[in-house]
């Protein structure tokens, strides 16, 4: 009886493990790097500008352009930019028209966050960034302040800090841009505003005005590239090009040339 028994639990397993290979027969083969190198082209979709990731500057393209270009060159392809405002404007990743066809990658503002894995595969992390708030002066509080918001990157906590402002008391104004928000500041309608960190950053420098920290949870994110779910081996070598760009201190430098220190108040 035993024996018997035995003999069902073994073929039971057997017959799980036939399952499991056809079902694994039945998925679609990764392609994603072979379609890259058969059209000689990394695709990647990213706002028209969102600096210092994005600029449309040629010479000084942004962060994100100048790590995909290296990317890129490690790779042996060119670089394909296809310019999509929806990104990060619109909450709704649906709503950004983007599939495989037009883009392999979306760069332009992507943090490694709950929200964007729910839809997308990550890249390694690349920088740190997060909500901060860039104002003329220090200001020792917000509380009752009229400030602007330009929200319009893809993963950081809208909702957070929705709620912190609120809390403090602040009073809001959407940005629909940066230059709108830096008129604000500039006129004085509005105290300061608040923005992702390395935009914060760079507004500050070219204002000479200060970054104003907010509180960890609000302020800590990974800077990431997205992929689709699926294209592992596009990812392998998305990862394996960036050992190569941090190894050999070609991501430091990008980093650098656009990463300026701010007067910071903490």
């Amino acid at each position: 009886m035993q024996k018997m028994r035995r003999l069902v639990v073994e073929l039971s397993g057997l017959g799980l493990v036939v399952v499991l290979l056809l079902l694994v027969g039945l998925v679609p083969p990764d392609t994603s790097l072979l379609e890259m190198r058969k059209t000689g082209a990394l695709k990647v979709c990213v706002p028209t500008s969102y600096p210092p990731l994005v600029t449309g500057d040629p010479d000084q393209p942004g962060i994100d352009i100048e790590i995909l270009l290296a990317i890129s060159d490690y790779i042996g392809v060119k670089l394909l930019l296809s310019h999509n405002d929806a990104i990060g404007r619109d909450f709704n990743p649906l709503n950004w028209d983007v599939t495989r066809g037009n883009c392999q990658v979306l760069a332009g503002g992507f943090i490694d966050s709950t929200l964007i894995r729910s839809f997308l595969d990550t890249g390694p992390p690349y920088a740190e960034t997060g909500w901060a708030i860039v104002a003329p002066i220090p200001l020792e509080n917000i509380d009752s302040l009229t400030v602007g918001a330009l929200t319009n990157i893809s993963g950081l906590d809208r909702i957070g800090l929705s709620r912190y402002l609120r809390d403090q008391n602040v009073k809001v104004r959407i940005m629909r841009n940066s230059q709108e928000l830096v008129d604000g500041i500039a006129s004085g309608e509005l105290d300061g505003g608040v923005t992702e960190a390395l935009l914060a950053g760079k507004l500050a420098v070219d204002n000479d005005w200060w970054v104003n920290s907010l509180p960890d949870e609000l302020a800590r994110y990974n800077l990431v590239f997205g992929l689709w779910k699926g294209d592992l081996t596009l990812k392998r070598e998305m990862v394996q090009a960036f050992r190569q760009l941090e190894s050999d201190g070609t991501l430091a430098a990008i980093l650098e040339r656009y990463v300026q220190l701010p007067k910071e108040r903490s």
